[in-house]
């Protein structure tokens, strides 16, 4: 009798112990709840904190030296414009229907030694860019540096577009100039024109050196654009902890 009250009493215990076990984690695991999320606001809040203007000035001027130095690396070397088909330099528009003309008629390498020409001036005027970018990236302001970060994919280089084009026209002009002549371009342009039916008159429509020097610097500027997008939006190319600070959280 004795015993079976004892087993009784054992058995009311045990719902009464796991009644006050669950009564205790229930409130704890709210409470754990509570500091997770807590922990995570905190997190968050520190990934979109605003950056400081010389934190984001020297995010942008690294970013840029890095990617101005990729672009004339990429383009001032041989074939550099050449075999790069977004970038290569052609006949003036309206005399590539003379040029394809001339293939017509077996005078396709004259054509060609003329477009060889044009790029190996391209490439050898190139590397002239790189200090003036370097110097166009002193006159950065923090109010710059602000529109950059925020502005679009390509919103470095067309502020270098606005700050450096005159200069490297300037810089670009005698390169290419002189590179045509030593490579027979200028002679190679008049022997196409001569050669060609009509071509006189829509030669003489040309300033061949302001053509190339204006196309060597689209060629410049559409590859430094795709540098910028890659530092951007790819964290390979975010290769310093400064990059990845300025630039990580934004393609997150």
């Amino acid at each position: 009798m004795f015993s079976s009250l004892v087993r009784v009493r054992r058995i009311a215990v045990v719902p009464a112990v796991l009644t006050g076990m669950l009564a205790w984690c229930l409130p704890a695991q709210a409470q754990l709840d509570q500091i997770l999320k807590r922990a995570n606001e905190t997190l968050a809040k520190r990934d979109v904190s605003p950056l400081s203007d010389s934190k984001i000035a020297s995010g942008l001027k690294q970013a840029l030296q890095i990617s101005t130095g990729n672009a004339v690396a990429q383009t001032g070397r041989p074939d550099g414009f050449l075999k790069n088909e977004a970038i290569k330099i052609l006949l003036p528009p309206k005399l590539q229907t003379v040029g394809r003309g001339m293939r017509m008629f077996g005078m396709g390498a004259q054509v060609d030694e003329l477009e060889v020409g044009m790029n190996r001036a391209a490439e050898q005027a190139a590397p002239k860019a790189k200090q003036i970018f370097l110097d166009a990236l002193t006159r950065m302001t923090f109010d710059d540096a602000r529109k950059i970060l925020s502005g679009g994919d390509t919103a470095a280089t067309e502020y270098f577009k606005r700050q450096s084009t005159n200069d490297l026209a300037t810089a670009f002009t005698p390169i290419v100039q002189d590179s045509m002549e030593k490579v027979g371009v200028v002679r190679q342009y008049n022997r196409v024109v001569q050669s060609a039916p009509g071509g006189a008159a829509l030669g003489s429509q040309y300033d061949l050196t302001k053509y190339v020097v204006g196309k060597t610097l689209d060629g410049l500027f559409y590859v430094l654009g795709e540098e910028e997008k890659k530092i951007r939006k790819d964290p390979a190319a975010q290769t310093t902890s400064l990059l990845r600070e300025v630039f990580g959280r934004r393609s997150n």
